[in-house]
């Protein structure tokens, strides 16, 4: 079992800056990939970012490329998001994810059923 608590949400104004973290514990030496997901009203929850288990490798969504940065520090078991020049509609909830098994490229990294262990989302506001 992994458990996954994120962190550093709020409400900030358009153009403004969030740092969430997400926090692992358990069995966190079996994690492979590391992705935030998101979910706004009335929408599906969709990929945001992804990294791969050295961290070597790092996927973004078309939208936050270029604004969203997605780093791991292993020692701590810990996952963190960069999010800036932060746009209304960036508003949604986010959510960790863990994935336990070996993937593959961009199409794997943005696939939800590719993680295993998800957190309870915390809520990112933009105002305008």
């Amino acid at each position: 079992q992994v458990q996954l608590v994120e962190s550093g949400g709020g409400l900030v104004q358009a153009g403004g800056s969030l740092r969430l973290s997400c926090a692992a514990s358990g069995r966190t030496s079996s994690m492979y990939g590391m992705g935030w997901f998101r979910q706004a009203p009335g929408k599906e929850r969709e990929f945001v970012a992804a990294i791969s288990r050295s961290g070597g490798s790092t996927y973004y969504a078309d939208d936050v490329k270029g604004r969203f940065t997605i780093s791991r520090d292993n020692a701590r078991n810990t996952v963190l998001l960069q999010m800036n020049s932060l746009k209304p509609e960036d508003t949604a909830v986010y959510y960790c994810a863990a994935a336990m098994d070996y993937c593959l490229g961009y199409g794997c990294y943005a696939y939800r059923d590719s993680y295993d262990y998800w957190g309870q989302g915390t809520q990112v506001t933009v105002s305008s």
